[in-house]
């Protein structure tokens, strides 16, 4: 049965209202995924078809979909930001919203969609503080194989990587990654869904998607000079295929 669901938050965060309002427009593949630049209007074409219903730099813009391509669970899907200055505007505080209609399956897709939120958020925190002023030069996106919707699929991907069930955010590590190599990072986010790891040079993004039926999936955001997106979907995705094809 169709039914409308709405996921508000709000924080502060260590940016001005610029940096977060180039973030969420045009810089989008440096916390959750390249995204068609929205035509800068109010009534103007958005991402993945949407239209611009508000647009006032720095300060609101708001998209909205009637018909989610691609997605037989939802129709409408609205995002929308309002932004304010903080300390003289040194810093930010930002209300987001995303709000829509499923179609089927509603308390499993409203889950999801909560839970996503608070992960995508701190990426989005996380990008605008540790990697200001450098340009995401590479993203790579990609789910594991139909062996990842097991529901101890997220932790195998986590003892894969070395990770003891202890430890916390905020704790520098080596993990175990492609081919064996050992990858200085911090822990920046963790739970029983999710995981980040933040290098110097990346934010690499773990899904637990098997939660909710689907595959594990993984991003990488790669922030070093000449980095390449099909590099490392080849790299990433052939470690996390291979997480799942061990006996």
């Amino acid at each position: 049965m169709s039914k409308v669901f709405e996921i508000a938050r709000e924080f502060d965060v260590d940016a001005t209202p610029q940096e977060v309002w180039e973030a969420v427009t045009a810089g989008t593949g440096g916390w959750l995924w390249p995204m068609e630049a929205p035509e800068p209007r109010e009534g103007g074409k958005g991402p993945f078809g949407s239209t611009i219903t508000a647009w006032d730099p720095p300060h609101r813009y708001t998209n909205r979909v009637e018909d989610v391509d691609g997605i037989s669970e939802q129709t409408v899907n609205q995002l929308d930001y309002t932004i304010e200055p903080r300390d003289e505007g040194r810093r930010a505080w930002v209300r987001y919203v995303h709000s829509g209609i499923f179609v089927d399956d509603w308390d499993n897709q409203y889950d999801g969609a909560n839970r996503h939120t608070d992960f995508y958020l701190h990426t989005l925190r996380e990008y605008l503080t540790r990697f200001r002023g450098r340009p995401v030069t590479a993203f790579a996106t990609f789910d594991g194989p139909e062996a990842s919707r097991t529901s101890d699929a997220f932790v195998t991907v986590s003892r894969a990587l070395g990770l003891a069930d202890d430890v916390a955010e905020g704790k520098r590590v080596q993990v175990r990654g492609p081919e064996g190599r050992l990858i200085d990072a911090v822990v920046d986010f963790r739970n029983p869904c999710f995981l980040g790891l933040r290098t110097d040079d990346a934010l690499i993004r773990f899904f637990g998607r098997n939660h909710w039926g689907y595959m594990v999936g993984m991003s990488v955001h790669d922030f070093a000079p000449g980095a390449d997106a099909a590099a490392d979907e080849d790299m990433w995705k052939g470690w996390l295929d291979g997480v799942f094809s061990q006996p």
